[in-house]
């Protein structure tokens, strides 16, 4: 199959947008990646989009009313958190089937407010009564707690994630959040749910993100490779049957699955990656994927946070933009969103806190159903 870039990208800054609709959003940032691009929607040849919340979904029909209806393909998508890479990776493989050359990705979100989760699911076993929530904090916290009791992580290194991407975020101008917070402040925070507090916490946001592809030859034919980021690899997997399901979600193994796939497509390893941008809705859940991504051995995230090797200027910087903790974390966006980062860092436009000769960076998100996407991207040569 044909190799697939990315050529245009583009991302709200997140936060909260009163009176607007998902496809309003949408449809600036895919004026935006366009732009970048240098094409039109008349050089669009299939859109598809991504949105977890809107009750209608029709978010790919109402973005092309905005920037012209020119009768092509479209598709909406609905895949949790990971709705965003699932969205931009559909719109991959048309390309890589022969069946266009150029496609556009759009994921956008106006949240819902408050707490996710914890309603009664449409089949199965409640977690609960079984566990005390099926909240998301609590999700998460339950996380952290199993792997606090393998390996004796502590409450201060779940914290120092929060620690690091704070500080990561105020380099950032498009994080919703641009605020240190020092250890003592994000462990005297509000509770949420042990040991997650109010500072270990994603942001609740609206925001929309959105990516040009295109076909190699498409590249080459409009001189566009100095611009263009390779998608090396593309991987997603769902969450196996296993007994804890039953009670309790398993966080871990879908991630895992996805990552090993997409370093088998890629022909590299974990040595290899210069960056990673992962799915860290709850700082618990940041030192999981350490793991899960093949980052370090078993039990080492908490030695990876407490020697700095995450943090910008360590052995392999993870959530550089400041994370989901800071940056914010529309559903749908987020995927889209992190590929926005690792391309700024693989064209070295990253400003104050580009990872210096990146060439690999890999982009990781995960949600609860349970479905986990992760893809390398590659600097073009």
């Amino acid at each position: 199959m044909r190799d697939v870039y990315i050529v245009g990208i583009d991302m709200l800054r997140f936060g909260r947008f009163p009176g607007k609709t998902p496809g309003e959003l949408g449809a600036e940032v895919a004026l935006g990646a366009m732009d970048e691009a240098g094409v039109s929607i008349r050089d669009i040849q299939a859109l598809y989009c991504g949105n977890q919340f809107d009750p209608v979904g029709m978010i790919a029909q109402d973005v092309q009313k905005q920037i012209g209806q020119t009768g092509i393909p479209s598709a909406n998508i609905k895949n949790a958190c990971a709705t965003g890479a699932t969205t931009l990776r559909e719109a991959m493989f048309l390309i890589k089937a022969g069946a266009a050359d150029i496609t556009l990705a759009v994921g956008c979100e106006v949240m819902p407010r408050g707490l996710l989760g914890g309603g009664e699911p449409a089949a199965g076993i409640s977690t609960e009564g079984l566990l005390g929530s099926g909240s998301m904090p609590c999700v998460f916290a339950e996380a952290g707690h199993a792997y606090a009791r393998d390996y004796g992580t502590s409450f201060a290194q779940f914290a120092q994630v929060s620690v690091k991407n704070h500080w990561h975020s105020t380099m950032n101008p498009k994080a919703m959040y641009q605020k240190e917070t020092p250890l003592e402040e994000v462990m005297q925070a509000e509770m949420i749910a042990y040991p997650n507090t109010k500072l270990m916490c994603s942001v609740n946001v609206d925001g929309a993100a959105a990516a040009v592809l295109m076909s190699e030859e498409e590249v080459r034919r409009r001189g566009l490779m100095g611009q263009a980021v390779k998608i090396r690899a593309s991987a997603l997997a769902s969450d196996p049957y296993t007994p804890r399901n039953l009670a309790m979600w398993d966080i871990n193994t879908a991630t895992r699955m996805a990552a090993d796939k997409a370093y088998e497509q890629a022909g590299l390893g974990p040595d290899d990656i210069d960056l990673v941008e992962l799915h860290d809705c709850f700082a618990t859940a940041e030192l999981l994927h350490y793991e899960n991504l093949r980052l370090c051995g078993v039990g080492e995230a908490g030695r990876m946070i407490d020697t700095g090797e995450t943090r910008l200027g360590g052995r392999i910087p993870v959530n550089v933009s400041g994370g989901l903790l800071s940056k914010g974390h529309p559903i749908a966006a987020t995927g889209i969103a992190n590929m926005y980062e690792v391309v700024a860092h693989l064209r070295g436009t990253a400003g104050a806190r580009q990872v210096e000769g990146a060439r690999l960076g890999m982009t990781h998100v995960v949600g609860l159903g349970t479905v986990a996407a992760v893809h390398i991207l590659e600097k073009s040569l």
